[in-house]
Formats: structure tokens, sequence, C-alpha cells
């Protein structure tokens, strides 16, 4: 049998997948093991953080598949990346499942898509088989792109994404995980069936949720000076508004039938991922 551990276990990925793996699931690495989940078969809980190399490795020491899915927007994010892959491969983990980004690359339009690369280029490096999940901006989230007064206002014209819901994405890394060997040294590109704009968007969620919400298409500037009374930390900045001209731009426009292909199921919509289905 493969011995099998998942990070971020407490999230809407990780802990889909874990709960659905049940018994077959061995070790969750958790941050604060308060959180743990409660998983069929009583997996083992190890604490650790992905900055923490040492803890890491102790955690990791006799598993062969590791699911990492990526940890929260920081700004030495990638450098804890690349410290949690340094660990898994010290540790002898065989197979690392990434959840990474569409589009990922050094200079990809969405400033974090570039950490996502760079840590891809971390696990190719390391010795480790390899299974990449790219996926789109989250179809979930779509409501957390507007104000309290249920406005989507950024610099994204009438540009589309493909965005996926974060149900698929769980889905499709347990299809992986389920037969890691017939994954290995693969990238996969999870996004939905179609490719809505934020006017689309709002129109849709308005209906779906029973309140209004509407687009307001920004320049540069004005994203940006929207957003400084809300933090002084420039790499955050950019990342909320190239969110926005990465979808203007069409980098994210393409669907791609690999949900699908995993998971024997269509992608969720817009209205079903709001549903929570």
């Amino acid at each position: 049998m493969t011995t099998i551990a998942i990070t971020g276990a407490t999230g809407a990925v990780g802990g889909r997948v874990a709960r659905a793996l049940g018994p077959d699931v061995d070790r969750l690495i958790l941050r604060d093991p308060r959180r743990a989940p409660a998983i069929e078969g009583d997996p083992e809980v190890r604490v650790a953080t992905y900055a923490d190399g040492a803890a890491m490795r102790e955690a990791l020491t006799g598993v062969e598949v590791l699911l990492l899915v990526s940890g929260a927007e920081a700004q030495d994010r990638l450098e804890q990346h690349r410290t949690a892959v340094r660990a898994a491969a010290e540790a002898g983990v065989g197979h690392v499942v990434y959840t990474s980004f569409d589009g990922a690359a050094p200079d990809a339009d969405f400033t974090l898509g570039r950490d996502h690369w760079h840590t891809e280029q971390a696990i190719r490096g390391s010795g480790m088989r390899w299974t990449f999940l790219r996926d789109s901006f989250y179809l979930d989230f779509f409501p957390l792109f507007a104000g309290s007064d249920g406005v989507i206002a950024g610099p994204a014209g009438d540009g589309r994404v493909a965005a996926v819901a974060r149900a698929d994405v769980a889905d499709a890394a347990l299809a992986v995980l389920r037969d890691p060997a017939a994954h290995e040294d693969a990238t996969y590109v999870l996004t939905g069936g179609e490719a809505i704009s934020f006017a689309d968007a709002a129109e849709r969620m308005t209906a779906a949720l029973g309140r209004p919400f509407s687009f307001v298409d920004q320049t540069l500037e004005e994203a940006y000076a929207s957003r400084r009374p809300l933090t002084d930390q420039q790499w955050q900045l950019d990342a909320w508004v190239s969110t926005y001209t990465a979808i203007g731009g069409g980098a994210l426009a393409r669907t791609t039938g690999d949900v699908e292909r995993l998971t024997g199921h269509a992608p969720r919509t817009l209205e079903q991922a709001l549903a929570g289905e």
C-alpha cells in the first residue's frame, strides 16, 4: 500500500481530499493539530509549517506520496514552498502532487502565478516524481471579489476566465492519489467548462444568491488607488490588481477537459459552486 500524506487538510481542497480518501490517507500535516478534521481511519497527525524544514522533514519521513496544497498568500510563500520541497526530498518522499496555477510562468500576468512556476521548478529539480494540478481561479471565490455593496471593481474589461470549483480541484487530486503511478510527471490544467466575464458572473450571482451584484471596470490607476487604504504591502497590491489584469488580458480564458478526464464528471458550473454542490 502507498503511504499518502496530505497538507492543507483544514482547507476546502485538502479537507475534501482527505475525507474522500478516508482510511487510505495515512498522515495529515497541519499547522494546528486542534483543527484536525475527523477522517475515517484516524490518520496520524503531524505538526509542521512549510517554513520549518526540520519539522517538515520529520513529519514526512516514511511518506511515499505527498499532496502539497499551495500555502496561503504571503510575501515569502515561495521560500516556504522551497523549504517544504527540500524537506520532502530529504525525507524520502517519492512523488509530490502540487496544486499550482493555470498559466504558471516566470512572467505570468498574475504575479502569484510566478511563485507557482518557481515552486514547480523546485519540485522538478528535487529528484522526486511529480504531478502538477494547475487550477484556474476559484468559482467559489467570485462573491468575495465584491465589496459590501455587491460591486466588483477592477481592470478586467470584458475579459473572461475559465474559473473552476474548488470541489473539482479536490476531485482531480483525489483521482491522482488513487493511482499516483499513472500520473507521474504529468501536468493538468483544471478549468471550468466555460469562460465567464465579471459582468456575466455578477448577473448570475444576483440570480443565484438573491442579492445584487455588478461589475465596474477600472483603470490601473483607479485599481491601485482604491486598494491602497487596505494594505501598505506592494506585493499584495500587485497580486490583487493582477488578478483582474490577467483575466482582462485573456490569459485565463481557455477551457480544458482535464477535470472530466480525471474525475469522470463535467466541471461544476458557477451556480453549482455557489450552492456548495
